[in-house]
């Protein structure tokens, strides 16, 4: 019995293990023509603070839905903010008629392929789901 408890915390740790190292990756479609970019320009782009790719070509950043893992670690990892933070963040400038978050997605296949269909797009989905559709500008 104790054996059997011992190697069912043994498997859990390491699947949790795994799920907090799983990595966000931000994606363009396939044929946009910026490669890698750093976290700075990442969360300009994604606060409404830059309306366009380094190279100079419009960039429309897309989101996930609330609640999504992805979306967490995203706003932590790259935008260094809370949820309710963003929140507060979108309602001041959405108030004061500065600007608009990003359009909202429901998981990871709904923003790739809105990002694939798209070049001037950018968004993010976990690392294990990008294809040859999008192309990684940054991995988080």
């Amino acid at each position: 019995m104790k054996k059997t408890q011992q190697m069912l915390i043994a498997i859990l740790l390491s699947a949790l293990s795994v799920l907090a190292s799983a990595e966000t990756a931000v994606i363009v479609a396939a044929g946009n023509g910026n490669g890698s970019m750093d976290s700075a320009t990442i969360s300009k782009i994604f606060l409404g603070k830059s309306k366009s790719f380094p190279d100079g070509s419009q960039a429309i950043a897309v989101d996930q839905a609330d609640g999504n893992p992805a979306r967490e670690a995203f706003n932590d990892k790259v935008l260094g903010k809370s949820g309710s933070q963003l929140k507060s963040y979108w309602s001041r400038l959405i108030f004061t008629g500065k600007g608009t978050p990003p359009k909202q997605y429901a998981d990871d296949a709904a923003v790739k392929a809105a990002v694939a269909a798209d070049p001037n797009t950018i968004g993010y989905i976990d690392a294990a789901s990008v294809d040859g559709s999008v192309k990684v500008v940054g991995k988080f």
